[in-house]
């Protein structure tokens, strides 16, 4: 996997200039997965994840530093490529996780096992939120990575 992006002159700014309704669309999707109740800390170590499985390096620096600052400790963003070795992770933590990466390749066909290991640690509603928090990590790895976006500064 490769962490790169083209140099297309896109920016965050620049896409929601140009296309706003799509943007708004987008961080209408990312509010819903905040209201949902579902932890930011573990939403975040997902969408680290997902940046992380995806090669996008603008996503992947914006979501390590929200996870700083909503007080992910650094030891688990710093193993995070190997969290199913890692002690460092709770069994939910790794059942999101397990649950992150099946959704995040392709095609997102997830082993018929995962979503009872993620049942036994979340409710329903809850692997619902995790799936769309996915879900919408993705989309922007997709838009993000191939349009280029610089990464910002890691905080």
């Amino acid at each position: 996997m490769t962490t790169q992006a083209p140099t297309s002159g896109f920016s965050y700014s620049r896409l929601q200039q140009e296309h706003p309704a799509a943007t708004a669309a987008l961080g209408q999707f990312g509010q819903a997965i905040k209201d949902s109740g579902l932890s930011p800390q573990l939403t975040e170590l997902v969408k680290v994840r997902a940046s992380q499985k995806n090669g996008c390096a603008f996503c992947l620096q914006y979501h390590v530093n929200l996870a700083r600052s909503l007080k992910v400790p650094q030891a688990q963003l710093d193993q995070l490529a190997t969290w199913q070795e890692s002690p460092l992770f709770s069994a939910s933590e790794k059942a999101a996780l397990a649950w992150t990466e099946a959704l995040t390749s392709t095609p997102a066909l997830p082993d018929p096992a995962l979503m009872p290991r993620l049942r036994e640690h979340f409710s329903e509603a809850d692997c619902v939120h995790l799936t769309l928090a996915i879900a919408h990590i993705n989309a922007w790895n997709r838009i993000a990575g191939p349009l280029g976006f610089t990464p910002p500064p890691a905080q």
